[in-house]
């Protein structure tokens, strides 16, 4: 059973198709693919949120504090099988700087554990601190759940000169808040166009110059975007509109013909 730190900063942007056409090989020039893209494919990257019933977390999350967490089961298989590995995550933002702890298990042990608080067993001394650290997570929002699934295919690469530094282009960026399990398939509704890529930079300092400049003649500005956060302000606004369909008939007054 493996075990992730990752310690970084994450800078995103939203690119459309001309911008991420030039910007590519560029990337090729300075950048290699990194091991899960096999013969530089894209791979899938599957994803189940735990909130509480309130969606404490997430609504914390997009006030943007100084400090903020999540909690996600993450598998690169969908649907997947019980005893498939999957990762429990852990990430935290402080003051800009992102924090990822994670631990391996199948997902069976996953939705168990979360559910029960009944560990899986781990020899390793860092496995037993990451799942010491769920504990206190799973203790402190004791009415945590699944509450979201947002999936996408990832292209990723690092740098051919310095490997701390990493790039991803996401698309087909699916969610939804119903059949929450990673054992369904992937299916539900689109956060970006077709044609557009959410690209973020992962790096522990500055950026690279010849990335700088790329940026900058490509004309790609910084955004924020969250993937929870824009499909929870998605739900958010299609409850609101629902609702006031309802009300609109009791609102509007009766014109009484003579």
């Amino acid at each position: 059973m493996a075990i992730s730190t990752f310690q970084r900063r994450e800078v995103k942007f939203l690119l459309s198709k001309e911008q991420f056409d030039a910007l590519l090989p560029i990337v090729h020039e300075h950048m290699n693919p990194d091991a899960y893209c096999v013969d530089g494919k894209e791979y899938g990257i599957y994803n189940l949120y735990y909130d509480t019933p309130d969606n404490f977390l997430i609504r914390q999350s997009l006030e943007k504090p100084y400090f903020k967490e999540k909690l996600r089961l993450r598998s690169y298989y969908s649907p997947a099988d019980p005893y498939a590995s999957v990762f429990l995550e852990i990430k935290r933002k402080i003051g800009g700087i992102v924090t990822k702890r994670r631990v391996a298990m199948t997902l069976i042990d996953a939705e168990s554990y979360i559910q029960t608080r009944v560990k899986p067993y781990y020899d390793r001394f860092i496995d037993q601190q990451v799942m010491k650290e769920l504990d206190v997570f799973l203790n402190f929002y004791d009415s945590i759940q699944p509450r979201q699934y947002i999936s996408y295919q990832r292209a990723a690469f690092f740098g051919k000169d310095d490997k701390e530094f990493r790039l991803t282009f996401d698309r087909d960026i699916t969610e939804r808040r119903y059949d929450l399990s990673l054992s369904k398939g992937n299916y539900g509704d689109k956060l970006i166009l077709p044609d557009q890529r959410l690209m973020e930079i992962k790096v522990p300092g500055a950026l690279p110059l010849w990335m700088s400049q790329a940026l900058s003649e490509l004309e790609i500005r910084r955004l924020s975007f969250s993937k929870y956060g824009n499909a929870y302000k998605k739900f958010v606004r299609e409850q609101v509109q629902h609702h006031q369909h309802q009300e609109k008939p009791q609102n509007e007054r009766k014109i009484i013909y003579a």
